[in-house]
């Protein structure tokens, strides 16, 4: 009788050690899934060309002058310059990233106001340019 439950017990065994090989090889069978295709590079677009009015040369107030120097300059160079003003003499508010405190130069510039919001500063940037 021993016998006979062990060949069994065996016979339980293999049909389960078959399944699990043939899933094995479905496994290693699986075709690996599709790549995504490609796109085509998009058509490069021409470069963007900056509006001549930025780039007019102008000349500073004396005010302006002050800080950015009395060479004429365009636009855009009178805000670069202002900004290095301000970080080289550390104006910009510790707490308010975006507020500048105006110094005795500045304030001129920026209609007597203590301080200044960095959005203004192209604005009162315009009155100070001709």
């Amino acid at each position: 009788m021993a016998t006979k439950k062990k060949a069994a017990k065996k016979a339980a065994k293999k049909p389960a050690k078959k399944a699990a090989k043939k899933v094995a090889k479905k496994v290693a069978k699986k075709k690996p899934a599709k790549k995504a295709a490609k796109k085509k590079p998009a058509k490069k677009k021409s470069a963007r060309k900056p509006n001549a009015a930025f780039m007019k040369a102008m000349t500073p107030s004396a005010a302006l002058a002050a800080v950015v120097g009395p060479k004429a300059l365009a636009r855009t160079e009178a805000v670069k310059k202002i900004w290095g003003y301000i970080k080289a003499n550390k104006l910009q508010d510790n707490k308010n990233r975006r507020m500048v405190n105006t110094d005795a130069k500045l304030k001129v510039v920026f209609g007597n106001k203590g301080q200044v919001s960095m959005f203004e500063i192209a604005k009162y940037l315009g009155k100070h340019l001709s």
